[in-house]
């Protein structure tokens, strides 16, 4: 079990900081436009090979991914158009709007990380070790997920105190989803994990269409388009060295 938190924090330790990075590193918008990009890349790799595909794989016929699938977009969905409500807007180019994008990132990163590093301590359980290739997608896509995220928050007017405690306790939860994975997932049926997979698939899906690729393109211009390739490109070259 220390395993397995062990390893779920490493994976959520880029939160804290891609928040570092986003609040004390001084980037034009089209940097981070691209930094987004390239993240962007990363998650379609993840939610292709990592979680959708792997979802497919497990349920060997057995059903649970359109369920997971519909489940986690309806969830992004349904919380983003909360967020919406309750104050906040899409941001514009350069996060100068209040936090409606921003907050859209960050309720993806949580829809997606809690299922993922769940999975990354399932990996523990059905391999020889933790899977590198899961890993790596999830420190490689919350990274710049935490830099953008907070770098709208922060021109949106967010203490820097309170981003940092945000992020914080977001990487906490994710870590003990990696424990709670190892425990709750031991001897779980092919459907109930598949379903889990392609839950976290249907989130970030959802968020990159929604949110994250818009405001990427919107900063980045067409190196973005560069940028999502050589994401995608990079998480499944590592997802092949598996």
């Amino acid at each position: 079990m220390g395993e397995a938190l062990f390893w779920g924090l490493v994976a959520s330790s880029s939160l804290v900081l891609g928040g570092l990075i986003g609040m004390y590193v001084r980037m034009p918008p089209q940097w981070i436009g691209v930094i987004m990009a390239f993240g962007a890349g990363v998650l379609i790799s993840a939610v292709a090979y990592e979680l959708v595909g792997e979802a497919v794989d497990t349920a060997a016929g057995g059903g649970g991914v359109p369920l997971g699938l519909a489940a986690g977009a309806l969830t992004f969905f349904a919380g983003d158009a909360l967020i919406a409500r309750l104050g906040g807007q899409h941001g514009e180019a350069g996060g100068e709007a209040a936090g409606g994008s921003p907050l859209s990132i960050v309720l993806g990163t949580v829809l997606d990380g809690i299922p993922e590093t769940a999975v990354l301590g399932l990996s523990l359980l059905i391999g020889d070790g933790v899977s590198v290739a899961v890993l790596a997608a999830v420190f490689l896509s919350n990274l710049p997920e935490a830099i953008a995220a907070t770098t709208g928050l922060i021109a949106a007017g967010w203490p820097r105190r309170r981003v940092m405690g945000m992020w914080a306790l977001v990487a906490v939860v994710c870590a003990l989803a990696a424990l709670v994975g190892y425990v709750l997932l031991d001897g779980a049926s092919p459907r109930t994990i598949a379903t889990v997979l392609a839950f976290a698939g249907g989130a970030v899906l959802t968020m990159l269409a929604d949110a994250m690729m818009p405001e990427a393109f919107e900063r980045g211009g067409k190196p973005a388009g560069l940028a999502t390739t050589l994401g995608f490109a990079l998480a499944f070259a590592i997802s092949e060295l598996e």
